[in-house]
């Protein structure tokens, strides 16, 4: 009865698709450590974001920078490497700059992150809605709106 119901999802999952995908990725912190909520991690995680499109084809639309961990959504261009060549090259190229820039630990982040193929019934507004709340949820402000570690690098 298990087999069965597992054929059944994954006969369901051939027929998604959707034209211009746009995913949620979760990248930590290894060891979850609160390191990257200040303006340096900031700025390096966003000369990174803008590098992306020339040199990888993803092009990063919101972001939420929370201590210990960043939630971003991103889309691909005509010509894009593979997610995981992008989110890999992102974490390791952030994680040399912050450290040899700021004296971070070179191995700044866990090895996998987390990513969401947002599916045409799912709504990108309220995804970020949620996840610009993240802030407010931690307890870290009292509205979304003063956390200064959130933004929009592309419309997607």
């Amino acid at each position: 009865m298990i087999q069965d119901s597992h054929h059944r999802h994954l006969r369901r999952l051939d027929r998604v698709w959707v034209d211009a995908p746009v995913y949620f990725i979760t990248c930590c912190v290894k060891g979850r450590q609160p390191l990257i909520d200040n303006d340096s991690a900031a700025s390096v995680l966003n000369e990174v974001w803008d590098n992306g499109e020339s040199l990888y084809g993803w092009k990063v639309g919101s972001y939420v920078i929370m201590p210990d961990h960043v939630h971003f959504f991103c889309a691909a261009t005509v010509d894009a490497k593979p997610l995981s060549q992008f989110v890999g090259k992102w974490k390791e190229w952030t994680a040399k700059y912050l450290h040899r820039r700021h004296g971070y630990d070179a191995t700044l982040w866990q090895d996998r992150f987390f990513d969401h193929l947002l599916r045409s019934e799912e709504s990108y507004t309220e995804k970020w809605l949620y996840v610009q709340n993240n802030p407010v949820r931690a307890g870290l402000v009292t509205e979304a709106q003063a956390w200064p570690y959130w933004g929009t690098r592309h419309l997607l």
